[in-house]
């Protein structure tokens, strides 16, 4: 950047990082004296920027608290990655607001240089994904961000719930993170996990918690999916390892546990009418421990797969 309006944008990108900047270190990284410094900082004033002078031998320039400038200085690689970012969140369901990727990509294209704006657009027109967009859950960006912050913190928060049917009640949790899961937010606590498209409020306590679990959120959140309440308790062991196995199972379906030359398969249904199918998927032997009804429903499968395979 060689004009000095450029600079004057690049010394406030710098002061935008946070904290005091020694009118030394500016100069250095813009490339000009000190002097010139002090007077894009008085440019930066009149503008109405509350730049803020610090005396003292480490003294500078720092910006007021909280303040946001809307314009970015992005370079293309920076752009293009942003722009990702909106659109594969968006696609996923995990963007809180349903139009949020949309209008944020508008704004990042109006204040982007011309040239950089035409390439953006170029491959947001022609880009094309194989995996289908997933349905938008809504979930409220303050409920995300109350909880984050809680989690970071180790604070305990108050929600209103509504359960998955229909039941409302208050709870105190202790989050220790929030996970990303087929299209929805989860928040991860010690023994169970909740849906954020299902807190209508949170509120955050004085409380701390206790120690952060062992346990990855993430995979205590798939935990908790696969041992849910539902009215079946499916068990199998089958024939392979836990890696194996893993592979071959949807995220979130099953617990699996190792037994020696076997693992336990161990997950929750509503309705047995999926379970064979996913079971004949694991093209791996197998024996039903539980229930009992699921072996026969096997067996049909069984039998319609081979009239099918003889046809």
């Amino acid at each position: 950047m060689t004009r000095p309006t450029s600079r004057v944008l690049a010394l406030l990108e710098l002061l935008q990082a946070g904290g005091t900047r020694r009118v030394a270190d500016l100069a250095d990284r813009l490339g000009v004296d000190e002097r010139t410094v002090r007077r894009y900082a008085e440019h930066l004033t009149e503008l109405g920027i509350p730049v803020r002078s610090v005396r003292g031998r480490y003294g500078g320039y720092r910006l007021g608290p909280g303040y946001r400038m809307p314009p970015l200085m992005l370079t293309d690689d920076e752009a293009v990655a942003l722009a990702i970012g909106l659109v594969l969140g968006s696609r996923a369901g995990l963007v809180p607001e349903s139009t949020a990727s949309e209008t944020a990509l508008a704004k990042l294209r109006r204040v982007l240089p011309a040239r950089l704006a035409d390439k953006l657009g170029a491959l947001l027109a022609t880009s094309s994904f194989t995996a289908p967009p997933r349905p938008s859950t809504p979930t409220d960006t303050g409920v995300l961000l109350t909880i984050a912050e809680a989690a970071r913190n180790r604070l305990a928060v108050e929600l209103d719930y509504t359960d998955r049917h229909g039941r409302r009640s208050t709870r105190t949790i202790a989050p220790y993170g929030v996970v990303a899961h087929a299209g929805r937010w989860y928040v991860a606590t010690a023994g169970r996990s909740f849906r954020l498209d299902r807190i209508a409020a949170v509120s955050m306590l004085t409380a701390t918690t206790g120690p952060i679990p062992d346990d990855d959120p993430a995979h205590a959140v798939l935990e908790s999916l696969a041992t849910a309440p539902w009215t079946h308790r499916v068990s199998v062991r089958v024939s392979g390892t836990v890696d194996d196995v893993q592979r071959r199972l949807p995220l979130g379906l099953a617990v699996v546990t190792a037994l020696g030359d076997e693992v336990r398969v161990e997950l929750r249904a509503e309705s047995l009418d999926w379970v064979p199918a996913v079971l004949a998927g694991l093209d791996l032997p197998f024996v039903i421990e539980a229930p009992d009804e699921l072996r026969q429903r096997v067996a049909d499968l069984a039998s319609r797969l081979a009239t099918w395979a003889n046809r």
